[in-house]
């Protein structure tokens, strides 16, 4: 596959113009469409209990919504920069719920961390998490203070999964440019993964691969995996994510917990 559309979303939040640029990048580089995607949520009926105040505070909360989009739709154009073909578009109404929506005619979606270390979110953050449950595309998690991404050195944190799998074919055009990739399997049954049937799959699509597996520590999978990623100077990790939805919450898998909380560099993810 190719990428011809790429969404990135778009807030006020620290790190936005970073994650913006970076997506920029991605469209130049493969000659992609950006689209600029941002909503806010207002409040209900629910929120406003004294009626003679109700029409007041709904202006006045109608005005901060205008403010937002027009702020968040500037942001974007200013750091879209030479984006060859970009698009904005703007919903009041839950930002995960729109993203995910508008993420039907897009290849890739960008997003921030947004992790507890990272600050509050505002009200037009879309958070991974739970984005990565509904959207039905490949995630690009972008930490903070992140404006660029080569993706020359590319750990690929492989499991025989399903979500695995996708997550694999959704990064090939990143992992075709990769300088080198890192086909790593974790954990006491990373023999049994079938990593050499990747690494041959991978070789055929003209990838240098080399194979690692990390044997069972003290730490975590998700420490163990990053350790890996700082030694070798990897600068974007592919991983499928796995979890499941209990009514409304998120209920993430060890790993994709962690690796989402603290992963220093950007990683592309699939459910």
């Amino acid at each position: 596959m190719d990428y011809a559309n790429i969404l990135v979303s778009v807030d006020l939040d620290r790190g936005c113009a970073d994650r913006v640029r970076l997506a920029a990048g991605l469209a130049r580089r493969f000659e992609a469409d950006l689209t600029g995607v941002g909503a806010r949520s207002t409040p209900g009926p629910a929120a406003f209990t004294n009626l003679q105040e109700d029409a007041i505070l709904r202006a006045a909360e109608e005005r901060r919504s205008r403010d937002e989009a027009a702020r968040a739709r500037d942001l974007f154009m200013r750091h879209a920069g030479e984006a060859l073909r970009t698009d904005w578009r703007f919903t009041e109404g839950a930002p995960t719920a729109n993203l995910a929506r508008e993420a039907r005619a897009a290849d890739l979606v960008v997003v921030g961390r947004h992790a507890p270390a990272d600050g509050v979110p505002g009200a037009m953050a879309v958070l991974p998490g739970p984005l990565l449950l509904e959207v039905g595309r490949p995630v690009l998690v972008v930490p903070p203070n992140v404006e660029h991404l080569g993706a020359d050195r590319i750990v690929v944190a492989w499991k025989d999964t399903g979500e695995a799998r996708r997550a694999l074919a959704a990064a090939m055009p990143f992992l075709r440019q990769a300088d080198h990739l890192y086909l790593v399997s974790v954990g006491r049954e990373a023999a049994s993964q079938g990593t050499e049937a990747v690494a041959a799959h991978l070789t055929r699509h003209g990838a240098n691969v080399t194979q690692h597996v990390l044997e069972p520590s003290l730490r975590s999978e998700a420490e163990d995996v990053v350790r890996f990623v700082r030694r070798e100077y990897v600068d974007l990790i592919v991983m499928g994510a796995y979890g499941r939805s209990r009514l409304r919450e998120w209920v993430f898998g060890g790993m994709t917990h962690e690796i989402l909380r603290t992963a220093p560099v950007c990683c592309l993810m699939s459910h």
